[in-house]
This record gives structure tokens, C-alpha cells and sequence, in this order.
């Protein structure tokens, strides 16, 4: 049902209940759930047997006084038909089948904007995703990541929540000084395999690239921050450093572009240290009086806060562990106004939650319990040929993100994109997930982004032959709407703004690949039970609302995790 015709049925039963509980001081909490078995009826409701010990009463005598109330309300008509009694009590309704075909209306009204909700009525949100070290090209965990991440801020988005996408540059550290000693190795004339040649070097072809770049003395940009000129010199570690860095941002821009994803902000975790946010972050700490020192560290009391022991914050040689940085940049996200933070995450970041929450609650700053919540995925593995890919020339070690966008499209970059946004957020974050490009090559139903695209495209072709004009189906008659597959696309469409909102709540994108696969296959059982293009005026008419309406439905989700709506395949 959709959330009005919920609300309006909450309203009968509180209408219902309010002279049974008049002089009591009993409060109603109605809560309307769909039945296990469709053919109880389409929406049940306990609330006879939660009140029925506080009233003192039968719980089935009460359901029975309920019914007769609610059936007698005139409200009632054109919404629910029937109501009956099951059990000890509960109570089942059946909805009109003008209610359930008035979905059809509400899409073709709302068009874009069905589904859009203001539930967040303008909170200030930030989603943190990819945050990739720039030292190499983004991999097929970052690809998740970043399906994941957009795919959520759109969910954030459609509910009315201020969302603000960050990627959090990992620009200082160990690895950002073994990217500049490979590429040095590399201008010295040093290749893999060779002896001279470091240990822990990244030994992809890009670093080959960039050499070749730093050589050439080229200047590169990236989408934030100042561009870098090489200055050629073998031993300008510096130049050598700076150049590398963004020379690899400007990549992840290329490879973030053509996956079709875009950040409102990029965050530097140098700037965190230059701009002294991590000192004073650890001021704040030490002020807490939630700090110690021993054996020559400084240490962060996280036992207080449920983590499993103290955490070391400063080394005997005076360097920060990886947290607490981590600590400094969400101190930052919390003076910035948002009132909640969401990072995506790779799961090898699960140990990190437990601190960096102990060190936002020891600042006392206002920091509420929780913050920041994470989306924590599993690992990609690819199948391609029948057999998994580990390596990629261009990384060296891992496949990329442009890697699999070129192999799913079979050239075309934007078909590639539909596959591999689809595919990685096609199942739970937390579930490991296989990635076979021969499946996202096939057009069969066995491609689900294909099944999905096909449906949309179905629909277009159909409504080519039918050559009317759409603007007359608002006032359609809906009526004749009544075969099982008909019904079965009404309860789909109906259920469309519950998912995005649900989706969004549990902060699962993937329920939105669910639905669309669901309603890809009511379309298709659909289509090859029932004619569209029928004699029957009034007939053809309804279904081709229905059509009209299931295409705008599909439009919409795919729109929302990124992914085109083909009109032809």
C-alpha cells in the first residue's frame, strides 16, 4: 500500500479504539504489518491482543468490537472492502481494489519525484566512501565502495536529508613514501624482479608511467589541489613524492569519472596534521583525563568506552598510530554541522570502530553515542573465462575498477558502468560477493542489470506501437485492472517508497537492486500472460497506465543507483 492509504487505515483503528479507550489511561500503539499468507488478506494488525490484558478483556471479543467500528466508519469506503478475525485475535483486512489501483495514479502524478520523501527534513548529513591512498589505481574494492556510497547518498538524498559525498584522501604515511621511493627506483633504471629493486615496491605498470611523466618534466592536475610540476631530478624525492601523488589522484578522477560517480568534497589527511587538527585533538584528549602514559606511550582509556583493551595513540618514537587521526578528521566532521556520518568501508577496518568511537566520546565535545555509523563490505572476487582474475598489468597486484568497467562493457564504457554499479550493490555489504564478467556480457536473464534494462526498454517498445498520447491516461479508468499479474505489478509499484525508505534506515542500497529485480519479473510474467494492445478500449487503456507507470517506477530506482534505463536493447 502506499503511505497514505497506510495512515488512512491507522486512523480507522485509532478512530475505532477511541471510545473503548476513553477514561483509561491505555494508549494504542496501531501497527499495521502485511500478512505472512496473502490469502489472509492484505494488512494485519495485532493491537486486540496487545491491549486486550491492560483492558481486561477477551482479546478476540475486542478484535470483534474493533471490526464492527471500523466497518461501520464510513471513512472506510473505497479503502477497505472487508475484516476478519483470525486466531486469538488478529485482525485482517482486505483493500479495495480501487486503493490498490490508485498507485497507478499517484506514479503517473508524481512522476521523478514518486518515492521522494522529506523524512529528514534537511539533516545535515556526511556519506565518506572510496577514500582510496592515492598510490595506485582504484581496485575492485573501491568499485564497491563506491556503488555502495552513491548508491546510499541517492537513498539519503530521495528522503530529504542534506548529503554531502567525501573522499578522504589518505595523503600521509608509510605507503605515500614507498610510492615515491618505487618511482625513484623506476628513474634510476630499476624494473620488478630486479635486485636493486625495493622489496615493498609497487610494481604496476603505472609506476612505470608516472617515471616516464616525472622524466618529461609534465605538470598534472587533480580535482582538488594545487597541480604538480616534476622537476626531473632523480633525487628530488620531494618533486618526486608530490608528483606521484597527484599523478595517481588524477587517475582515481578518470576511473571515479567513468564509473559515473562524483564527491562534493575531497578531504586531505595531510591537511589534518598541517592545519593541527591532530594535535589538537590529542589536547583534548589528554584534557578528558581519559590518557595515560607507560612504557614511554601515550595511551587512550577505550576500555571506558567497550572496547576490548587500551589503545596506544603516541608510539616511544613519538609518531600517531593510524586512529587517531581518524579521531581528529570526524572531531572535524562533527564542528563542520553534521549531524550524522556514515563511512564505507572495507571490512578490515571493523577494529577501528570501537576506538575512534572511545576517542569521540572522551573529547565530550557534544559527539553523540554511534557517530560515525559504518557500511563495512566484504571482498570482490572476479571470475572471468571461468576462472578467477587476480592480477591486472595496470595494478600489478590487483584488478581495477577500470579494469572490470572495460571487461562488463565489452567496449562500450557506459554499458560496462551499468554492470558493475548493479552488480556490486546487488547484495548485502556485508556478504562477499563474486563479480563474473562472462554474466555481465550476457543479455539473458541470467544478467540481472540486463533483466532490469529490458524490462524498462519492454515497455518503451510497447508503448512506440501504441502511439497515444500519455498526458490522457490521468484520468484513466482504473477498474479493469484485475488479472493475478496485474495485481501483482500494483503491489510492487505500491511498495516502491516503503523500500527507499526502509533502504535507507538500514543503510542498504542493495534492497533497491532487490526490488528492481522483483519488478522486473512481475513486468515480464506480465507481459507474456496479458496483451496490452487489446480491442477493448477501456482495457487497453488501464494497462497502458500500468505500463506507463511501471516504466517511470524502474526509471526511477535505476536512476537512483546510478545505472541508465535503455529505451532500446
Amino acid at each position: 500500500m502506499l503511505a497514505q492509504q497506510k495512515q488512512d487505515i491507522t486512523a480507522l483503528f485509532q478512530a475505532a479504539l477511541a471510545p473503548i479507550l476513553a477514561g483509561t489511561e491505555v494508549v494504542a500503539n496501531v501497527v499495521l504489518e502485511r500478512p505472512r499468507d496473502p490469502s489472509h488478506g492484505d494488512v494485519a494488525c495485532n493491537v486486540a491482543m496487545q491491549l486486550a490484558k491492560q483492558l481486561k478483556m477477551n482479546p478476540r471479543e475486542l478484535a470483534t468490537k474493533l471490526v464492527d467500528a471500523l466497518m461501520a466508519d464510513p471513512a472506510r469506503n473505497g479503502l477497505v472492502d472487508s475484516a476478519d478475525i483470525a486466531g486469538p485475535g488478529f485482525i485482517n483486512l482486505r483493500v479495495s481494489a480501487a486503493a490498490k489501483q490508485s498507485v497507478v495514479k499517484s506514479v503517473l502524478a508524481q512522476g521523478a519525484a514518486f518515492g521522494v520523501a522529506n523524512v529528514g527534513n534537511g539533516k545535515k548529513v556526511i556519506i565518506e566512501f572510496v577514500s582510496a591512498n592515492p598510490t595506485g589505481p582504484l581496485h575492485v574494492g573501491h568499485g564497491r565502495q563506491a556503488a555502495l556510497g552513491d548508491a546510499l547518498s541517492s537513498l539519503f538524498v530521495s528522503q530529504g536529508y542534506d548529503v554531502t559525498r567525501e573522499f578522504y584522501y589518505n595523503d600521509a604515511g608509510v605507503q605515500i613514501q614507498t610510492l615515491a621511493n618505487s618511482v625513484q627506483a623506476r628513474l634510476r633504471g630499476h624494473k620488478p624482479g630486479d635486485a636493486a629493486w625495493p622489496e615493498s615496491a609497487y610494481n604496476g605498470d603505472y609506476i612505470a608511467d608516472i617515471a616516464a611523466d616525472f622524466t618529461a618534466k609534465k605538470t598534472v592536475s587533480a580535482s582538488d589541489g594545487a597541480p604538480a610540476t616534476a622537476s626531473g631530478d632523480v633525487e628530488d624525492i620531494e618533486s618526486i613524492r608530490a608528483f606521484a601523488v597527484t599523478y595517481l589522484r588524477n587517475e582515481q578522477d578518470i576511473d571515479l569519472q567513468a564509473f559515473g560517480v562524483k564527491f562534493d568534497n575531497y578531504y586531505l589527511e595531510s591537511s589534518l596534521y598541517s592545519d593541527g587538527k591532530v594535535d589538537a585533538a590529542v589536547d583534548m584528549l589528554n584534557k578528558s583525563g581519559k590518557t595515560y602514559e607507560e612504557e614511554g606511550a601515550l595511551w587512550l582509556r577505550t576500555e571506558d568506552y567497550g572496547d576490548d583493551k587500551n589503545r596506544v595513540m603516541r608510539k616511544k618514537d613519538g609518531t600517531y598510530t593510524y586512529f587517531v587521526p581518524d579521531v581528529a578528521y570526524h572531531i572535524v566532521k562533527f564542528q563542520r554541522g553534521f549531524q550524522q556520518a556514515i563511512n564505507v568501508q572495507g571490512s578490515d577496518h571493523h577494529g577501528t570502530i570501537a576506538r575512534v568511537r572511545a576517542g569521540l566520546q572522551a573529547v565530550n565535545v557534544g559527539i553523540p553515542q554511534g557517530f560515525p555509523d559504518y557500511v563495512l563490505h566484504k571482498m570482490v572476487t572476479v571470475m572471468k573465462g571461468g576462472e578467477e582474475v587476480k592480477i591486472s598489468k595496470r595494478a600489478g597486484s590487483y584488478v581495477t575498477v577500470r579494469d572490470l568497467i572495460e571487461w562488463s562493457g565489452g567496449g562500450d564504457i557506459t554499458k560496462g558502468r551499468d554492470a558493475v554499479r548493479f552488480f556490486l550493490i546487488s547484495r548485502k555489504a556485508d556478504t562477499e560477493f563474486v563479480f563474473d564478467v562472462d554474466v555481465a556480457l550476457k543479455t539473458s536473464d541470467e544478467n540481472p542489470v540486463y533483466y532490469v534494462q529490458y524490462a524498462h526498454a519492454r515497455i518503451c517498445r510497447m508503448l512506440e506501437q501504441w502511439t497515444g498520447d500519455e498526458a490522457t491516461l490521468a484520468n484513466v479508468d482504473l477498474s479493469p485492472l484485475t488479472a493475478p499479474t496485474e495485481a501483482a505489478l500494483l503491489a510492487t509499484l505500491a511498495a516502491y517508497p516503503e523500500t527507499l525508505a526502509r533502504a535507507q534506515t538500514e543503510l542498504g542500497p542493495h534492497q533497491i537492486a532487490f526490488y528492481l529485480r522483483d519488478l522486473a519479473a512481475n513486468l515480464h510474467s506480465f507481459y507474456f500472460a496479458e496483451r496490452v494492445l487489446v480491442d477493448d478500449e477501456a482495457l487497453k487503456a488501464a494497462r497502458i497506465a500500468l505500463m506507463v507507470a511501471t516504466r517511470q517506477v524502474l526509471r526511477n530506482g535505476l536512476a537512483l543507483i546510478g545505472v541508465s534505463a535503455p529505451n532500446k536493447m
